[in-house]
C-alpha cells in the first residue's frame, strides 16, 4: 500500500489496529485506545511516523541519540522497540509473503510502522496533494493542514520535516483560496487564506492571498486593514518600517478617499500604500468608503 493511499479522515477507520497522531500532539492508540509509552519509545514511533520509508538501525539511532556512542545508541534503539509491546506496529522487515533467506534478521532490519498504522501526517501529504484537483465547489476538510508537526519537541530532526511540511500545506490553501477566489466563491477563498495566515502570521503570500480575496470581493476596508494589520507586525517584529510586496497590491489610484489628520490617527486610517501627501498635513486612508466629512462634494 502506497503512502497515498493509506489512510483518510481524522479518526481510526473501523478494523484498523493502531493509529498514530504527531500533527499538534503525539498519540498512540492501539484499537481507539491510547498506548503509553516512555520518552525512548515514544520518540520511536513519532520518528518513524513523520519518516514513512524503512528506516536503516544505525542511521534512526543516530538520529534519535545524537553524540550517543554508535553501539550506546544501538542498544537504545532495541530498547525502545522492545518497550513499545504493541504487536502489529511495526513492519516484519518486507511486505514478501513469501520467506526470503537473504532478508536480514528482523533485529537488524530496516525498521518502519506496518503498512496498516493509520498516521496523520500521511493524511495530510496526501490532502495536500489531492488539494489541487479537488473541484471548487466541493468542500474538503482541511482541519488536518491546520497544525503543526510536534510542536514543542525540539530535536533536529523534527524541526526539519515540521518546516517542510509546514511549507506544503500553507502553498495549498494559499493555493487553494485563490481558486476559490476566482470562482466567485469568497466566503470560503477568505476562510481558506485565513487558515493560513493564522498558522504563520507573518507570511507574507498567506496575507497577500487574503487580500487579493477582498479586494475581489470588493471589501476595500477589509483588504486595507489587513494590509495595515500586516504591517504592524513587521514593525513589532523588526522594529522599524519593513517594505513589503503587499503595497503593490494597491496602486496610486484618485479613487481612493483621503483625509488630512493630525498625527495620531489610529491605525486602522493609515495612509493607503502608494498615495503621496496633497498637503504638508500627513495624509491617511479612509478605510470606510464614503465622502470625507468637511470636503466639498
Amino acid at each position: 500500500m502506497s503512502d497515498d493511499q493509506r489512510r483518510s479522515g481524522t479518526t481510526q477507520a473501523p478494523g484498523a489496529a493502531h493509529r498514530v497522531t504527531v500533527l499538534g500532539s503525539y498519540t498512540l492508540a492501539s484499537a481507539g485506545v491510547p498506548v503509553p509509552l516512555g520518552v525512548d519509545s515514544r520518540r520511536l514511533v513519532a520518528y518513524l511516523a513523520v519518516h514513512p520509508r524503512p528506516q536503516e538501525r544505525a542511521a534512526l539511532a543516530a538520529d534519535l541519540w545524537p553524540g550517543v556512542p554508535a553501539q550506546a545508541a544501538a542498544r537504545l534503539l532495541a530498547d525502545a522497540v522492545a518497550a513499545v509491546g504493541v504487536p502489529g506496529l511495526f513492519s516484519d522487515g518486507g511486505d514478501d509473503p513469501v520467506p526470503n533467506p537473504d532478508r536480514a534478521p528482523l533485529e537488524t532490519a530496516p525498521l518502519a510502522l506496518a503498512a496498516d498504522v493509520q498516521v496523520d501526517l500521511a493524511d495530510a501529504m496526501g490532502l495536500v496533494r489531492a488539494l489541487p484537483g479537488i473541484p471548487v465547489d466541493d468542500h474538503p476538510d482541511v482541519t488536518l493542514l491546520q497544525a503543526d508537526i510536534l510542536p514543542g519537541w525540539t530535536a533536529s530532526w523534527i524541526a526539519v520535516e515540521r518546516e517542510r511540511f509546514r511549507q506544503l500545506r500553507l502553498h495549498a490553501l494559499e493555493e487553494r483560496s485563490l481558486r476559490l477566489s476566482s470562482a466567485g466563491r469568497y466566503a470560503e477563498a477568505v476562510e481558506m487564506a485565513r487558515s493560513a495566515v493564522r498558522a504563520a502570521p507573518s507570511r507574507e503570500s498567506a496575507r497577500r492571498a487574503l487580500i487579493e480575496v477582498h479586494l475581489a470581493e470588493g471589501e476595500i476596508a477589509a483588504a486595507v486593514a489587513e494590509h495595515d494589520e500586516y504591517q504592524e507586525l513587521l514593525r513589532s517584529s523588526v522594529g522599524g518600517p519593513a517594505p513589503s510586496g503587499l503595497d503593490a497590491l494597491f496602486p496610486p489610484s484618485p479613487v481612493w478617499p483621503v483625509l488630512r489628520v493630525r498625527r495620531g490617527m489610529p491605525r486602522s486610517a493609515v495612509q493607503l500604500p502608494g498615495l503621496r501627501p496633497a498637503a504638508p498635513a500627513a495624509t491617511r486612508r479612509l478605510v470606510a468608503g464614503g465622502s470625507v466629512p468637511g470636503t466639498p462634494r
